[in-house]
């Protein structure tokens, strides 16, 4: 005869509702009572929510485009930040740098001031909610102190929350990476080393003036212009490609729109350049395009025959990088 199980008890499940249970280690018994591990539970839901990309993690920011391109594009530049609260006592100035030396995410200098790395990867799927998260670590380390990579959390603030929205954004594109060391002779071998490679690995870029987030690179076969645009991309596709088939997308001789790529959820058309072409000879024929495509923008036609070839072409050299 088989013996009866001793009849036990169930412990109560502890009563914690879903946005107060703590994070604990993966394998760690879920705070939520349920029995099964962390990452199998509400470590799961939170993880996910870490990683879940953001296709236009700069949108509502000024200056969305060349976020883009600074982030993706320019090796060397810098662009001052304005807090949404103002700066605290001891920090004189905030400035967004494309990178920095020994790919720290953000830096506390000596005087106090701050630098903020956009081209470094973070543990989010949400590229502002990681620089927010460097941003504020920053603004609390001491002077002298770079910002370690951490695991960023899914309910912090992103740089929408932090960075007032009125405030001009405003790049100023280097030749080189000496804006990380105002006092070169003081600066470690480690510090100093880095900087060496990082000049030697920049790509000569300017900035056009005539045009928005539009950015003319040197290499050594061809140059290029490579323009951050923020219309929606349908809409722009269907316009570049009536101005293709117009044969009107050359910026002048020996130029040619050789396709686009995709970023961040914006649209970055491409023009190969002669190689004696400067970035001041691509001002006009850039203001004039952007003429031509406000028109093209504007139609609301159907494409002809012609112009969906030349949108199926421009389609089918498309990338995406982010």
């Amino acid at each position: 005869m088989a013996k009866k199980r001793p009849q036990t008890t169930k412990a109560a499940k502890p009563q914690v509702n879903d946005g107060e249970i703590p994070v604990v280690g993966a394998r760690e018994p879920c705070p939520c009572g349920s029995g099964r591990r962390y990452k199998a539970c509400h470590g799961r839901t939170a993880a996910h929510a870490v990683t879940e990309l953001v296709q236009r993690p700069f949108e509502g920011l000024p200056g969305e485009c060349d976020w883009v391109a600074l982030r993706e594009l320019v090796p060397a530049a810098t662009v001052p930040l304005t807090l949404k609260d103002g700066l605290p006592d001891g920090v004189p100035s905030v400035t967004l740098a494309t990178v920095l030396p020994m790919a720290w995410p953000a830096l506390r200098r000596d005087d106090g001031s701050i630098l903020l790395a956009l081209q470094n990867d973070t543990s989010s799927g949400d590229l502002s909610r990681g620089l927010a998260d460097a941003l504020q670590q920053a603004l609390e380390a001491a002077p002298g102190t770079p910002v370690a990579a951490r695991r960023v959390g899914a309910d912090g603030p992103r740089l929408q929350d932090l960075l007032a929205a009125d405030a001009p954004f405003e790049p100023v594109v280097h030749s080189g990476f000496e804006f990380w060391v105002p006092d070169a002779e003081n600066a470690t071998a480690e510090v100093t080393a880095s900087l060496e490679r990082a000049n030697d690995a920049a790509i000569p870029t300017s900035l056009l003036s005539s045009v928005d987030a539009a950015y003319w690179c040197e290499t050594p076969e061809k140059n290029h212009l490579r323009w951050v645009m923020p219309h929606p991309e349908e809409k722009l596709l269907d316009a570049l490609a009536r101005l293709h088939a117009a044969g009107e997308t050359s910026l002048g001789e020996g130029t040619r729109l050789v396709g686009s790529f995709r970023a961040h959820g914006l649209v970055v058309p491409v023009w190969d350049l002669p190689s004696a072409m400067t970035a001041e000879e691509c001002e006009k024929p850039a203001a004039e395009f952007a003429e031509r495509l406000a028109g093209a923008l504007a139609s609301d036609a159907p494409l002809t025959a012609e112009e969906r070839r030349a949108r199926g072409g421009l389609t089918n050299r498309q990338v995406t990088l982010s």
